[in-house]
This record gives structure tokens, sequence and C-alpha cells, in this order.
């Protein structure tokens, strides 16, 4: 093969032989032709390294690429057919062109948009259906977390016990139909506070003294709870459990099962009003963040004198309440202002199941319903509830007595007002004008919050002392 002149460059000179392509003179060919034919002829004789190389004839230097002039005069030179024989000869340009695409028809163009618009709509349609629900849990988790948030944080600015009433008149009439009933009282001291949800009447004696809230401090930790549970604080499946320090006597059947023992947050929430269960009304006031943490709650509520001050049982009386704070609680209780509906709801269910039902129950007639707590110490015996009437009246009363230790004259004495309560409630009118009373019989003020403390001004008529007597088990 003819060997060029000139030197090519360095990554010129590394590809492989078969891809230069050169042309070569008709006179160069002839000699590379009987050169070969040369070396056919010679006899096969053992490799002799002295042999002499053939020479070969030099083309004519070229110390630089042709011109272009000169490549077009290459280019109009014949091929030889001699040439096909050597490898590399044929050109790349000797290659078959490509054959042109056809244009695509209009239909199957439109038909392919089709089946890929539906196959990116078919895409689209599963990752949204995966996407959605996950979004709106999310979204209903927020939400539910934001409304359980703002009703319990929002409560301090916006709800007081001070907007639990609506304005209305003093029942005086009911007023001179309990009269009879403590006149004679020499040694127990009674608080009552009622007030008509509907119309906002209402009738209080000695309700706003205060008094050894007992196991009826229960009813506002229930709600307490529950506002945790709206701000997602508390889940009602999440296990609690029970502690030595959690352990107390008295009400409850909790105290007898072993440290350690594991119960749902909307179990011990029950059974702290169902059973009156001390224990797990001490394990409730710890997942709330114990005693001060409550009591700022019950301060940002408007409550003053209900106060927490020690856990249960507190045979002292040592935690205190008044007959119209119980009864402001359970009036926004009924009006959802502390808790959400479902979680007012729930708190109502449980209360409607309290066991004991021998004081405000039993004045109860056909069909109506109440959702109540009952507090009993030795110094003390009291109950605080909500009342549905058939005919759709509902209200909030409390009943307090202080009496001496275990005196049953007390319970009885609170089933009487109970029961004047309700005839007078239950008629088909009922009489709010002032009525003649006895001049022993407690003055009233003309609105809810500004009932006089009759026993804090005066000694109330049974001359008994505010201090409880601590021997009694709740």
């Amino acid at each position: 093969m003819l060997e060029p002149s000139y030197r090519p460059q360095e990554s010129q000179r590394r590809r492989p032989s078969r891809r230069r392509s050169r042309r070569v003179s008709p006179a160069s060919a002839s000699e590379v032709k009987s050169e070969q034919s040369t070396t056919r002829s010679s006899p096969a004789v053992g490799f002799n390294p002295n042999r002499a190389k053939p020479s070969r004839p030099s083309s004519p230097a070229r110390s630089m690429p042709a011109r272009p002039n000169e490549l077009s005069r290459r280019s109009q030179i014949p091929a030889d057919p001699a040439l096909d024989s050597v490898p590399g000869s044929q050109s790349r340009r000797t290659r078959k062109p490509h054959p042109k695409r056809r244009p695509t028809p209009p239909l199957m163009q439109g038909i392919r948009l089709l089946i890929l618009g539906v196959g990116i709509w078919a895409i689209a349609g599963t990752a949204l259906s995966i996407w959605e629900p996950t979004v709106r849990s999310a979204q209903a988790n927020q939400e539910n977390v934001a409304s359980g948030s703002s009703n319990a944080q929002a409560a301090p600015a916006n709800t007081s016990i001070h907007n639990a009433f609506k304005p209305g008149q003093e029942m005086t009439t009911l007023a001179a139909r309990i009269q009879p009933l403590t006149k004679d009282l020499t040694d127990l001291a009674p608080g009552v506070f009622l007030a008509d949800l509907d119309s906002g009447n209402y009738y209080s004696l000695n309700g706003t003294t205060t008094f050894a809230a007992a196991s009826m401090i229960k009813v506002p930790l229930l709600i307490a709870f529950f506002q945790d549970v709206d701000a997602g604080k508390i889940r009602l499946d999440e296990m609690l459990t029970m502690q030595q320090n959690d352990i107390a006597t008295g009400s409850g059947d909790m105290q007898y099962l072993p440290v350690g023992s594991e119960f749902t947050a909307l179990e011990t929430a029950t059974n702290m009003i169902v059973i009156s269960d001390n224990t797990a009304t001490n394990m409730i006031l710890r997942r709330l963040g114990g005693i001060e943490a409550v009591n700022q709650r019950f301060k940002e509520w408007g409550l003053e004198q209900t106060t927490v001050r020690n856990v249960l049982p507190d045979l002292e009386g040592t935690n205190t309440t008044s007959p119209k704070e119980l009864a402001a609680v359970m009036s926004l209780l009924s009006q959802g202002e502390l808790l959400s509906m479902k979680s007012r709801d729930r708190a109502i269910a449980i209360m409607q199941g309290t066991l004991t039902d021998t004081l405000l129950p039993t004045s109860l007639g056909a069909g109506a319903t109440i959702a109540h707590k009952t507090g009993d110490i030795g110094s003390l015996v009291g109950d605080t509830g909500l009342i549905d009437m058939p005919s759709g009246k509902r209200y909030a009363i409390t009943a307090m007595v202080k009496r001496p230790h275990n005196d049953d004259r007390a319970q009885e004495l609170i089933r009487q007002i109970a029961a004047t309560v309700y005839d007078y409630l239950d008629q088909p009118t009922a009489q709010t004008a002032a009525a003649p009373i006895s001049s022993t019989a407690p003055a009233e003020a003309t609105t809810p919050e500004s009932a006089p403390d009759a026993l804090n001004a005066a000694p109330s008529e049974g001359g008994v002392p505010a201090s409880p007597s601590p021997t009694a088990q709740e």
C-alpha cells in the first residue's frame, strides 16, 4: 500500500487503517498491483533477516493537506476497479442514504394524542386518589387540633361564669316555696343555685358562699380533661399507668388493683365520675399537669372559689367551690362554650351514668333525664347537675348542705328542695312575679351575679361553723 508522505496527527494515526479512505492515481495503483504479483511469484523460503526489503516507490512529498482545488480535481478522477479490492478504499460517501419518512396522517396523530391523554389522565387520577385522602386526613387533624386549641385557649378570653347565664328575673315565687323547708333548721346550712337555661330566671340561696367541694370537684376536672382532648394533648385511647401516689382510699375500686395497672384515658375519666373513683381522679389530675396547672385553668374560666388544694380523698374539705360556680360550669358545658360539641356530648353522657342517684334524681318526673355528680364527706353532702324535662326545659342546679358529721337530714333537705324546684318548673308557666316572703327568708339580688353570700356576711340560720369535720370518707 501507499505510504503518505505527510505525518498525520497522533489521533489520526491511532485510527485503524481500514477507516483511512484515500484515492490514489492510476499509476500508483498499477505499481501496487505489480508489487503484489512480484511478491506472490517469489518462492516460499525461510525467513532471512538479511534479505533486503523491496524498495517502495515514494509518493510525492506533501507537507500540507491537499488544497480545495486539488481535492476537486481528485474527485473528478474516475474510480479504478482495481482499488475495490483494497481494504478501506471505499469512501463513506458510498453509503446509501436513509429513506425519508412518510408524514404521519392526521388521523393517526389524533389517535396517538388521544392514547397519550388517556394514559396521562389515568396516571394523574391514580396519584390524586392516593394523595387526596392523606391531605384530607392531615387537614382534618389540623382543623380538629386548631378547633380544640381555640376552644381550650380562647375560653379564658371569651368564656366566663359571668356569661354562663342569660339575663333573667329572680324566682321569688319559688323562694317563697323553699323558705318553709329551711326556716326551722338549727344546725344545717344549705346552699342552692338554680338557673333556667332557657329564660335566664334564677334562684339563689347562699349561692355564692364557699363550700367544701367533696367529689363535685370532679366535674370541672372532667371538663379540663376533655379540653385537652380537644387540643390534641390527650388521646382517649392512650394508656395511663396507676402509680403508688395515685392510690386513694374511699370511693372507687381501682385502689385495690396492683401498682402499674393500666387504663385508657377515657376509662379513667369515666370511673372518676360514674363510680366517683378517687384513684382515677388523682390519675387524671396528674395527667392534666398537677394541682397548679388545674387551678390556673379554673382561673382562666373565671372561677374564683373553685380551687384544688389536695389530692383525693379530701376528707378535710380543703378543695372548695360554690353552688353558683358549679351551676355556671354546668351551664357552660350545656352551651358548648368550654368544649367542642363532640366532647360536650361525651362529658354529658358520662355524667348521665353516675351511679349514686339518691339526691337530685329522686325529684325527676317521668321522661326527665339528668347528668350530674354527687359529693359526700362527713361534713357536707351535695349534688350538681343538668336536668332535661319532658317539656324541653333544661335547668342547671347545685344543692349543697353543711351538716354535723354524716347527718342524714342533709340528704333529705336536698331531696325536698330538688322536688320543689322540679314541680315549680314543670308548671305550664313558671311564676316569676314577686310574692310575699317571710322576713327570715334570705334576700336575693336581681341578677345571678349579684346574689349575696349570706354565710360570709352573717351567720347562717343554723349557725353551722364554716370549717367542716374531717372524719368522713368520700
